[in-house]
């Protein structure tokens, strides 16, 4: 067993470190007949490599298939939908669908490109840089270049040597601890979700509000002339003017509160979920992948010694004996692989678990965001209010010497 000092298991990335490695930009770029067409482009910038190219969903299709042949025992984040899928809501507008996977591949791009062992990796420079039409062939070229991880990485064979001895034990606590996280968080994002659509409900009242007090104010049937002599709606309709443009700039600042909502929280919480997913995800591939071949490969081991067994108690023919003999070599050959693979696996996740607690770190980052939007929201929407106060009291007519409203507490 290595030292901590000399162990390649310590990852050792801070939040921060993770966030300066990279920030990539993706940016719609509509065909020119509209946004509605059947291919949609994105410009991807990397901020670190300094190069923007252009990616179709097909693009990140493929990188992302190869990415998980390349990095079978790695988190990959899973990429979104290609097309609305069953079950969404009928009010999600394919604009609004294609501005949600806008920003799922902005986020899965920025975590690839952040992530310790990715960032470096020939097929993702490829993604980020290459700028000719066969992209996709250029980066299954990559991948049968370098294969996968456990076939390049210096230490594969010996990841065993590096592995704490209760690791599997580790594995279980950090992974019932990451599944409980990632279950409250996604009741987080719901509640602000749902925060960030009362926002925009709330520009939208307002603005009506505002259009309804316009349509007061403007001409309409005169006064009948069994109405009061002393009847003030024409004072009335001229103050009522000034106030709608009061209720349009509240109505502005409530859908400016309610975008700070998704882009500054949402966003984040969406990121964080995408990490804790791919965790999850990963979890299941090292069970249902190598750990389950694994097992499968020593009970055929295990009925081929049986066999043999029979066959030595039991005289056979010779050239069965020596067949039995090489398919039980061969599959002993087979088994060490995995174990070594399996040992690479647990290696990998031990890795990955620590970087997941780096990114744990983000939950400050995110209650920060949404105090730090209300505030803001408060604050602008507050202004506008006492603004609109002094305009009110004259509508009232505390200015003209007219009695103040019964309604108004003493």
């Amino acid at each position: 067993m290595q030292s901590a000092q000399e162990s390649p298991l310590l990852v050792a990335q801070s939040l921060a470190q993770l966030l300066e490695r990279d920030t990539v930009q993706v940016e719609l770029i509509p065909e020119k007949k509209g946004l509605f067409l059947k291919h949609v482009e994105y410009q991807v910038t990397s901020q670190r490599l300094k190069i923007s190219v252009y990616r179709r969903y097909s693009d990140f299709d493929v990188f992302h298939e190869v990415m998980v042949q390349r990095f079978a025992y790695r988190m990959v984040p899973a990429l979104p939908p290609k097309r609305i899928l069953k079950g969404v809501l009928k009010s999600t507008s394919e604009r609004d669908f294609i501005e949600g996977r806008r920003r799922a591949l902005c986020r899965f791009i920025n975590l690839v490109a952040r992530h310790p062992f990715f960032s470096e990796d020939e097929l993702v420079k490829t993604f980020l840089t290459f700028n000719g039409s066969d992209v996709q062939n250029k980066m299954r070229e990559a991948y049968k270049k370098a294969g996968d991880e456990f076939m390049t990485n210096r230490i594969a064979t010996q990841a065993k040597d590096y592995l704490p001895a209760d690791v599997q034990a580790q594995f279980a606590s950090s992974r019932e601890l990451i599944r409980s996280v990632l279950c409250s968080f996604h009741k987080l994002r719901d509640r602000v979700e749902r925060m960030a659509e009362r926002s925009k409900a709330n520009a939208t009242d307002l603005l009506m509000f505002g259009k309804e007090l316009s349509m007061m104010s403007s001409d309409g049937p005169p006064v009948a002339p069994l109405a009061s002599a002393q009847s003030l709606w024409g004072t009335l309709q001229k103050s009522l003017k000034g106030l709608s443009g009061e209720f349009s700039l509240l109505a502005d600042k409530a859908a400016q509160q309610g975008k700070r909502e998704e882009d500054e929280v949402v966003e984040k919480l969406n990121l964080f979920l995408d990490v804790l997913q791919s965790y999850k995800d990963l979890c299941e591939r090292h069970e249902k992948g190598v750990l389950h071949d694994h097992q499968r490969a020593l009970q055929k081991y295990s009925v081929m010694k049986r066999q043999m067994m029979t066959a030595t108690v039991q005289p056979k023919e010779q050239v069965s004996v020596e067949q039995l003999e090489s398919r039980i070599v061969q599959q002993e050959n087979a088994i060490q692989t995995m174990e070594l693979r399996n040992y690479f696996s647990l290696f990998c996740l031990h890795q990955e678990t620590q970087l997941v607690f780096s990114y744990l770190q983000i939950a400050t980052h995110i209650l920060g965001a949404l105090v730090n939007s209300q505030i803001q929201g408060h604050r602008e929407m507050g202004e506008v209010w006492n603004n609109l106060q002094p305009k009110m009291s004259c509508l009232l007519g505390g200015s003209n010497g007219v009695s103040p409203s019964p309604f108004t507490p003493k």
